[in-house]
């Protein structure tokens, strides 16, 4: 196997980095917080239309967890999380002892389902346990259907951390996804739109917010001259090095989310003929997918695993889609509503290679194990 490898998602330099990177040097401030990250969550804000308040954390998955600490999530709450995700968007749940409640995705967006959710809450509170937030996933960058979740939420008070951690780019009629919920969150982890290496941020409607977060994730320091902890504290601050990398990033925020549009327009080309697929799509012209990974759907199981081994065998990364929280071993103990259609995804579901950096030949070479395999079946 000769040919150099091509991954699911790699991260791709602007070519600014290393100035940001050699600013922090000189300054001799390499440890959390600093004026990178002060000037990299400023960016964010611009970003966002200065109307939210960005708080750079080290990971996606610390800022859903302040965004729990912030909603007073303690243990034996109940949080509602969409059951087709990545983990990160569940762990944090358990981290406060507190009990998920797993919801079913619908077939459009194949994100949390608005019928099942508000299932799910109407059967809580007859339990005797309204739940204290819903983690709603804006899944490989496809917003869900926010007016409906967003309504359901509203009638029960319930707020929702908006999980936008693969959205960066994205957005629902004109808004950016990330700035619809109580709290937004963002990840910057080497395989997403732009990255810092490892790191997220946490998107809040409000400075106090911000202010509060900041003071969590830097060990709940009092103010005093000595060090002084009255509450539980965390080391989840991003570093200014991380934030230096994010500033020459965040330069071509704007080509990376073309790059990977452009990149679904070849998937949509490729499959065009191909009738035993379905290419992941928005539904409508009010979602803008940023296209973070493209997606597809197979007939069968058996017959995602061998276009997958197709691709191996040409020294290509392709991957199932996420497999739903409740059919996982940590989580399957935990309430579940819905019916399979999480699960039927799982099953038939594959992540192509989307990279913002894809040459044309690399594309060449993934058409050619898709034209191959489908012409033998």
């Amino acid at each position: 196997m000769n040919s150099k490898r091509i991954f699911l998602s790699l991260s791709q330099q602007s070519g600014y980095e290393q100035e940001y990177i050699q600013r922090a040097l000189k300054s001799n401030w390499i440890t959390s917080g600093g004026p990178n990250v002060d000037e990299f969550e400023n960016k964010l804000r611009n970003y966002f239309d200065n109307e939210n308040f960005i708080t750079a954390s080290n990971s996606g998955t610390s800022a859903i967890h302040l965004a729990l600490i912030l909603l007073d999530v303690k243990a034996d709450d109940e949080v509602i999380c969409q059951s087709m995700t990545f983990s990160a968007s569940a762990n944090p749940i358990l981290y406060q002892n507190a009990c998920p409640i797993f919801v079913d995705s619908e077939v459009e967006t194949w994100n949390i389902c608005p019928e099942y959710l508000e299932t799910a809450i109407k059967d809580r509170i007859k339990k005797g346990k309204k739940p204290k937030a819903i983690i709603a996933v804006h899944l490989y960058g496809m917003p869900y259907r926010i007016d409906e979740v967003h309504s359901i939420a509203d009638k029960y008070g319930i707020p929702i951390i908006e999980d936008s951690a693969e959205a960066l780019g994205s957005s629902y009629k004109g808004k950016k996804c990330g700035s619809f919920g109580t709290f937004g969150i963002l990840s910057f982890n080497g395989n997403k739109i732009i990255t810092t290496s490892s790191g997220g941020a946490l998107i809040s409607s409000s400075k106090s917010f911000k202010e509060k977060a900041i003071f969590y994730a830097t060990q709940s320091k009092d103010s005093a001259v000595h060090y002084q902890h009255s509450e539980v504290g965390y080391n989840y601050r991003m570093s200014n090095i991380c934030a230096a990398i994010g500033l020459g990033q965040i330069k071509n925020l704007e080509d990376n989310i073309r790059f990977r549009r452009d990149n679904h327009l070849f998937y949509r080309e490729t499959f065009k003929n191909i009738k035993k697929v379905q290419l992941f799509n928005n539904p409508s012209d009010d979602f803008f997918s940023n296209y973070w990974l493209n997606t597809i759907l197979l007939e069968t199981e058996e017959e995602r695993e061998s276009l997958r081994l197709a691709f191996e065998e040409a020294n290509i990364e392709s991957r199932p889609l996420w497999k739903p929280m409740h059919l996982q071993p940590l989580f399957e103990k935990y309430p579940y509503y819905g019916g399979k259609i999480a699960e039927k995804l799982f099953q038939k579901g594959l992540c192509l290679p989307s990279g913002s950096n894809l040459t044309d030949k690399d594309k060449n070479r993934i058409k050619e194990v898709i034209i191959n395999f489908f012409r033998g079946i």
